[in-house]
């Protein structure tokens, strides 16, 4: 995409939606922090389903690591990788009341030190829980980035710096989010939903299929 079609791209998700924000329930950085790390490699519902239960009971750091292990898993054990994951909870609950005070750092060194960290996380707690300008690139975002043509590119850190760089300024605090979105209930993995794509005559694949006659052409905007 040249730079014209990436605005227009943005303009059109945003239109569809002015406001988007994250699937997963939070209501302090630190809440938002626990539920990314529980989130990999599983879905926002099934994490949603755990802290909604977790949250009323233990919603700090210091209230979480008394659960310990044991009892913190009888809250998420019906997520995937729930051993590993109630185990690094727990020892960045310990890190973050020795080494912050118990507050969610604001910086991206500080965050990847912290157990079950890394990139992907701490982009997601620096751009929704504190408002930064960071693209946090998951399955769904590296597709939609590589089959449009918006930001291409072989691995997940290529795509983050190619969004980052191609994304329009005034788009990019909420383009995380409308990629997320898009890739999971539009340009879905096994079959994209291109006719009811609002972006699919600035797609490249989408293009590919006007071409071919597969996919109506766009009406005049």
């Amino acid at each position: 995409m040249n730079p014209e079609q990436r605005r227009e791209f943005f303009t059109r998700l945003r239109a569809l939606n002015p406001a988007p924000k994250t699937e997963l329930e939070y209501h302090s950085p630190f809440e938002l922090l626990v539920a990314v790390v529980l989130s990999a490699q599983a879905t926002d519902k099934s994490v949603n389903l755990a802290t909604r239960r977790l949250y009323p009971v233990a919603n700090t750091p210091a209230a979480i690591l008394a659960l310990d292990v044991a009892g913190l898993t009888t809250y998420v054990k019906h997520i995937g990788l729930f051993n590993a994951k109630a185990k690094n909870v727990i020892e960045l609950c310990r890190q973050l009341l020795a080494e912050h005070g118990g507050e969610v750092p604001t910086d991206r060194a500080a965050l990847e030190a912290l157990p079950g960290v890394g990139r992907k996380t701490a982009n997601v707690v620096l751009n929704t829980a504190f408002g930064q300008p960071t693209m946090a690139v998951d399955t769904h975002i590296f597709r939609v980035s590589n089959i449009t043509g918006l930001a291409p590119g072989k691995t997940v850190r290529a795509v983050e710096d190619a969004l980052i760089k191609r994304v329009p300024a005034d788009f990019l605090l909420d383009a995380h989010h409308w990629l997320i979105l898009h890739g999971r209930y539009v340009c879905k993995a096994r079959k994209p939903d291109c006719k009811h794509c609002v972006v699919a005559d600035l797609c490249r694949h989408g293009r590919k299929l006007i071409a071919k006659g597969t996919l109506p052409a766009p009406e005049p905007r």
